[in-house]
């Protein structure tokens, strides 16, 4: 590009052209940096489905929890008293199988029964035959405990999930009924035959002869 040399024709107009240019850029810059900073974006939170339903869960989870608050609340005297004849601790079973007992301090009388692939909360139920008994009404479980062994059923399923639980103290009891077995009620009784006492031998009064 060849440079423009002004020649006295254009001498008269091409100064204040030169001057109007420059007043403009300066004019230019000085609204460019008068302009304050506009607002920074504001990044939107999308609320997908999968949250949605993190927060329903949830709010199905706090739901059943007060309910089950609700029920715990709801033990009578009777099943309070049996509660505190429950044996609770780490229990072997038949066949290598562990079952563990604790009981609830958030919810008095309640226990948790729990092993190898099954949790249960269970409650004391007063049963016509006096044995301790544990139900999970809602799992259809049922915790069964006698002097010598406790043992763990499911009635939904109709299958026994541990047999012959016991702790140190039913250990104990089973060794003593061992040892001295109680008699069994459904076979009968031996029968005693009366024994007469024999006979006497009847005397004979001696023969006296008279010559």
């Amino acid at each position: 590009m060849k440079n423009v040399i002004p020649t006295p024709t254009t001498r008269g107009w091409f100064k204040p052209l030169v001057t109007l240019m420059v007043l403009g850029m300066a004019a230019a810059l000085t609204t460019v940096h008068a302009q304050p900073p506009g607002p920074a974006p504001v990044k939107k939170k999308l609320v997908t489905a999968k949250s949605k339903s993190r927060v329903e869960l949830k709010t199905q989870a706090t739901q059943m929890a007060s309910g089950m608050r609700a029920a715990d609340a709801a033990l009578s005297p009777q099943e309070l008293a049996i509660a505190e004849r429950v044996e609770v601790g780490r229990m072997p079973c038949e066949l290598g199988v562990v079952v563990n007992v604790a009981s609830e301090a958030a919810a008095p009388g309640y226990f948790d029964v729990w092993g190898k692939n099954f949790k249960f909360k269970m409650a004391p139920v007063v049963s016509s035959t006096g044995a301790i008994r544990l139900e999970d009404p809602v799992a259809g479980a049922v915790w069964l405990q006698l002097s010598n062994k406790s043992m763990l059923m499911n009635h939904k399923t109709g299958s026994r999930l541990a047999d012959a639980c016991m702790t140190p103290m039913q250990v104990a009891v089973a060794d003593a009924m061992t040892k001295n077995p109680q008699p069994n009620l459904l076979e009968p009784l031996p029968v005693v035959t009366e024994q007469t006492a024999p006979t006497p031998a009847a005397t004979v009064a001696p023969v006296s002869t008279v010559h």
